[in-house]
């Protein structure tokens, strides 16, 4: 009955279905598959120092933790650690271990700041305090019904503006580099992050066994993409927006929100049942936007932060 926590081993299949598997369990509002699972353990920027760790008791995985640096923060020792244990498995002492196997991770990597995204009830609430930390922000997880959901029509295009794939992009995926890196420098976060590492946007994003150029659509005026909606897909029948975004030139034009139309009538034309996608708490305009779209709020999570002495 004794719990351990160990590293996960990308090249056993075993441990990644466990990691995914206690994912979905408590957080079915994101995708997860083994072989993202793995992935991400292998191609992980160096800098990141990024260590996925599995919380099992009697062999069975019933809690996991992706913990590292935020190698693209223009701030140095910024640290992260998620942790999530199995609904049916909790009150078991995996939590614990697992932060402090995260916390003595990010130390010797020279962490001073920890942040943590816990899922918002009293419980986790009060475990996250007990360690430490201290609530900063918030944001939601929305679901929209894709099989039996109605989305808004397709809407006329305006003069000079196009529909584009993803896809579209696959010689040469630069310019949504240059797209994705201007709108993430504008996302709220309590963590600045900065793309500048185009080759480490490759393997993290664009190589990513979830993401979908197929079904990531992209608003493009004279030529150049204006606002993107970008799309992972587990594989089965449940899709995610991971990130949707205009060029700072061409905002207020509602290019992203053509964008993000067509890639959900697309996904579901493609079979997909089920999307989600996140929001602050206090992006208010976007909230307003996938609300129209017909999401629902389904979760809230809480990002908690610690400074280490």
């Amino acid at each position: 009955m004794t719990v351990i926590v160990r590293d996960v081993r990308p090249d056993d299949r075993r441990d990644a279905e466990g990691f995914a598997r206690v994912r979905h369990l408590a957080l079915p509002f994101m995708l997860h598959t083994p072989e993202s699972v793995a992935y991400d353990a292998t191609h992980a920027h160096p800098d990141a120092h990024y260590r996925p760790l599995l919380a099992e008791q009697d062999g069975e995985a019933i809690g996991t933790a992706n913990v590292g640096i935020v190698h693209d923060s223009p701030e140095a020792d910024q640290g992260y650690l998620n942790v999530y244990v199995a609904p049916d498995n909790t009150r078991r002492g995996a939590g614990s271990l697992l932060v402090r196997a995260a916390e003595e991770h990010l130390t010797a990597m020279g962490a001073t700041k920890l942040f943590a995204w816990v899922l918002d009830s009293p419980a986790n609430r009060a475990f996250a305090e007990k360690h430490g930390y201290r609530a900063s922000r918030s944001a939601y997880f929305l679901r929209l019904d894709l099989a039996n959901g109605a989305l808004p029509p397709r809407q006329a295009l305006p003069p000079g503006v196009e529909l584009r794939k993803g896809s579209d992009y696959a010689a040469d995926p630069r310019p949504l580099f240059d797209l994705d890196a201007e709108t993430m420098a504008d996302e709220p976060s309590d963590v600045p992050q900065e793309f500048t590492d185009y080759e480490a946007w490759l393997q993290e994003t664009w190589n990513h066994p979830l993401f979908s150029p197929e079904l990531t659509s992209v608003s493009v005026v004279d030529g150049r993409p204006a606002a993107f909606s970008a799309a992972r897909t587990d594989g089965g029948t449940r899709y995610g927006t991971v990130m949707t975004g205009t060029a700072r030139a061409h905002r207020g034009r509602g290019l992203a929100k053509l964008a993000k139309n067509d890639s959900l009538h697309r996904a579901r034309a493609a079979g997909f049942t089920e999307a989600f996608t996140g929001n602050d708490s206090g992006n208010g305009p976007m909230i307003a936007i996938n609300r129209w779209f017909g999401y629902e709020i389904c979760a809230t999570e809480v990002r908690y932060v610690r400074e280490l002495d």
